[in-house]
C-alpha cells in the first residue's frame, strides 16, 4: 500500500480517444494512471466512465482527498456543471460534479481542459515561477488559459480564454463556433492542413516529396507528415509552417498587449514541431508587436508536460 499522502489528489483528462486518470502528488508528480476508452456516444455512458476510472485509483492510492476534471467545453464559474459541450453528447447543462462525487465519494471539481493544461504548465512545466503567464494550447483548434497574480483567471462566467475565437479576419473562413474569421482558422493544426495545400497548389513542381507522404494525394496528407517534411528541410512543408507562424505570432502579439504576459506556453500537437514553430512565432511576435521597441516582448517556450498537463493541472486545481 503506498505511504499515507494527504495532498494526494486524481485528475482525469477526458479527450477524444480516451479518458485518462492519474494520482498527483503536491509535487505535480503522477504516481499512478488508470486509462479507457471515450464512449462515442457520451452522456451517461462518459460519466460512469470517468468514474470508474476514479474508482480503480483510488482502489490503490485510498487517501486521495480530491478529483479534478479536465474537459473540453465551458465549464461554470462555480467549476460544477457543463455550460456547453460541443464535441460531447448529452452533456449540456449537466452538474458533473454532482455525478462524479455521488459516485467516487469525493469532492470534486470541473476545468476547461486548456485551463486544466495551462495550470498544469504554470506550476509545474514551462510557465513555473511566472505570476503572469498564459498558454496556448495548438491542435485541432486553439485553447488557452491565463495566469494572473498566480491565479488561474475564469472570468465572470467561468469561458475566459476562448483565445481560437478571437475575430481576426472580418468575414473570413467560417468556424465551427458559427462565426467567421476566428484565430483557430488561420493559425491552428486545422490551419496548417490548409496553409499545406495552398502552398502544395501554389509550387506542385516542388511537392512531390510531400504528397509522397501521403500516397500522393493531398487527402492522404497528415500534420504528422507535415512536421516530418519540414524536419527534413521540405521548403512546401516549411512554407506552411511559417504561414500558420506568421498569424500564431500576429495573434500573441495582440494578446500581449491586452494581458501583458511574461511567458507564453505553446502546447498542443502542432508544437511538436519544435523551433520549426516557435521561431517563426518569435520573428512574427517581433514583426508584429504594437509600440514595436518599446513594449517588451514575452518568452514563447514550448509546454514541458506534454499530454500530462491536463491530468496534473486538474488534479492540483481541486485542492483550491
Amino acid at each position: 500500500m503506498p505511504a499515507n499522502n494527504s495532498s494526494l489528489s486524481i485528475g482525469v483528462d477526458i479527450g477524444g480517444t480516451k479518458v485518462l486518470g492519474g494520482v498527483v502528488d503536491a509535487s505535480g508528480k503522477i504516481l499512478s494512471t488508470h486509462r479507457k476508452d471515450t464512449p462515442k456516444q457520451g452522456g451517461e455512458a462518459l460519466t460512469q466512465t470517468i468514474a470508474d476510472v476514479i474508482i480503480e485509483l483510488k482502489k490503490e492510492y485510498t487517501t486521495a482527498e480530491s478529483v479534478g476534471i479536465s474537459a473540453a467545453g465551458f465549464v461554470s464559474s462555480d467549476r460544477k456543471t457543463m455550460l456547453a459541450t460541443p464535441n460531447i453528447s448529452g452533456w449540456d447543462g449537466i452538474n458533473l460534479e454532482k455525478e462524479i462525487s455521488s459516485r467516487v465519494n469525493l469532492p470534486v471539481v470541473i476545468e476547461n481542459d486548456a485551463n486544466a493544461a495551462a495550470w498544469g504548465e504554470a506550476r509545474y512545466g514551462a510557465g513555473r515561477g511566472e505570476a503572469q503567464m498564459m498558454m496556448l494550447t495548438v491542435g485541432t483548434g486553439i485553447g488557452g488559459g491565463i495566469v494572473v497574480n498566480g491565479s488561474l483567471h475564469r472570468g465572470a462566467f467561468g469561458i475566459a480564454a476562448e483565445f481560437g475565437h478571437l475575430r481576426v479576419v472580418p468575414e473570413g473562413h467560417l468556424c465551427g463556433c458559427g462565426a467567421r474569421g476566428c484565430f483557430e482558422q488561420y493559425a491552428s493544426g486545422n490551419a496548417l492542413m490548409r496553409h499545406a495545400r495552398e502552398a502544395i497548389a501554389a509550387a506542385p513542381d516542388a511537392s512531390h516529396n510531400l504528397l509522397a507522404r501521403g500516397n500522393g494525394t493531398i487527402e492522404g496528407l497528415t500534420g504528422l507528415h507535415i512536421t516530418e517534411a519540414a524536419r527534413e528541410g521540405d521548403m512546401v512543408a516549411l512554407a506552411a509552417f511559417n504561414t500558420t507562424a506568421q498569424w500564431l505570432g500576429a495573434g500573441i502579439a495582440s494578446l500581449a498587449v491586452l494581458l501583458d504576459p511574461a511567458c507564453v506556453v505553446i502546447g498542443g500537437g502542432v508544437v511538436d514541431a519544435g523551433e520549426i514553430l516557435l521561431a517563426p512565432t518569435r520573428a512574427a511576435v517581433d514583426r508584429y508587436m504594437p509600440f514595436q521597441g518599446k513594449h517588451p516582448n514575452p518568452r514563447i517556450v514550448a509546454a514541458e508536460l506534454g499530454n500530462d498537463a491536463g491530468v496534473v493541472g486538474a488534479a492540483d486545481l481541486a485542492r483550491i
